[in-house]
């Protein structure tokens, strides 16, 4: 692959768009700078525009407004195959007549790649994806997961600068779907390539990316790493969508009184430390006013040490369920009619149907816009 490890491929979206007839505009002003050999994933629900936006960098759906630049080249009028780049989809899309040899040869045939070279090529892929023993065999003698590995050989092969991927896990099962995560992220290790991966998953985000753009109705919402994501969401969307499970919101007024501030809501009081508090300088105006209170479920606690120690954040809740999960339990809680999530110690001695204390970590709140749903502190 020595060849393909000297070619330089950065990518650049500016003010991209796409709108189809009917006035349905897919995809909004999505402007991205990705870096040479980075591994950036798209992520958002269904129908948020992630692939659409994939399917534009490629050619394969046309760009309504704004350029795509792979290095410095403008490539919105350049045809799919002369874009130097190489897509993964979802099916696979493996001709099932050919042999695994011959569908990742197939796309150098038809570049007249000379015949010694494609051995090269196809079997130096094999080895990296270890399918060599599979490359006499046809598609449907293969298991999913080695099908998986025939079209990211394929994609191998043609050397391209930069690897596009849409959901090409989502048909495995869990097992294999993770190891598959892993597998795909020494390949791009080894490959020193500039890979695009979009993906519903967020925990397939988290654990591949190195840079992760969220989406939501066409809108890109935040380009940050995993752990910016997970620590600093710029709205309640980002907040809600990464991590697993998911972060747990209710209602409070922000009320200060002299020095002390705090979060009021029902018959429970919760006094933000002074270090959270400081971060409302500037921000008075929300003094008085309901916000959305965001708490990650490990944040909350439910034995005697947290309890003891965060003895101005503590809140009554009825245990509703709960889980066991090997390494902890998961309590599913009701506070009035808001549910909660809670990732507690396993040896959690919580009865279902009884009402318990749980000790909420003030300085691991987050605090949002009650209309606009953007960050107030994190």
């Amino acid at each position: 692959m020595k060849k393909g490890m000297l070619k330089m491929a950065s990518l650049s979206l500016r003010g991209v768009y796409k709108r189809y007839a009917g006035g349905v505009t897919a995809v909004s002003d999505v402007n991205l700078e990705i870096e040479d050999k980075e591994f950036l994933i798209l992520v958002g629900p269904s129908g948020c525009g992630k692939s659409t936006t994939l399917r534009m960098i490629a050619g394969l759906e046309e760009i309504s407004e704004g350029e795509v630049y792979i290095g410095d080249t403008l490539v919105n009028e350049v045809a799919p195959k002369d874009r130097d780049i190489a897509m993964v989809f979802q099916n696979y899309a493996l001709y099932p007549h050919m042999t695994v040899f011959e569908n990742m040869a197939f796309a150098l045939r038809l570049r007249k790649t000379p015949k010694d070279e494609i051995k090269r090529r196809v079997e130096e892929a094999a080895r990296i994806l270890d399918i060599e023993h599979l490359l006499d065999r046809k598609p449907k003698a293969l298991s999913g997961g080695q099908r998986q590995r025939v079209a990211l050989g394929r994609a191998i092969v043609r050397e391209p600068k930069v690897f596009l991927m849409d959901e090409p896990l989502s048909n495995l099962d869990a097992k294999l779907r993770v190891q598959m995560r892993s597998e795909i992220g020494k390949l791009h290790r080894r490959l020193q390539t500039t890979f695009i991966y979009v993906t519903h998953d967020q925990t397939e985000a988290m654990t591949m990316g190195s840079r992760i753009v969220v989406m939501k109705d066409g809108f890109v919402q935040q380009v940050a790493t995993p752990q910016e994501l997970y620590d600093t969401p710029v709205n309640v969307f980002v907040a809600g969508f990464i991590g697993s499970p998911q972060m747990n919101f209710f209602d409070a007024t922000l009320e200060k009184n002299g020095d002390e501030v705090s979060l009021r809501f029902g018959n429970n009081k919760i006094v933000l430390p002074e270090g959270k508090a400081k971060l409302l300088e500037g921000k008075e105006s929300y003094f008085g006013k309901t916000v959305i209170v965001g708490i990650r479920p490990e944040c909350i606690y439910d034995d005697e040490a947290h309890i003891s120690t965060m003895p101005n954040s503590l809140v009554s809740m009825h245990v509703d369920n709960t889980e066991m999960m090997g390494a902890e339990t998961y309590l599913y809680l009701l506070m009035d009619k808001t549910s909660f999530v809670a990732k507690v110690n396993r040896r959690s001695t919580a009865k279902l149907d009884e009402t318990i204390t749980v000790a909420i970590d003030p300085n691991k709140l987050h605090l949002f816009d009650k209309e606009t749903e953007m960050t107030i502190i994190n």
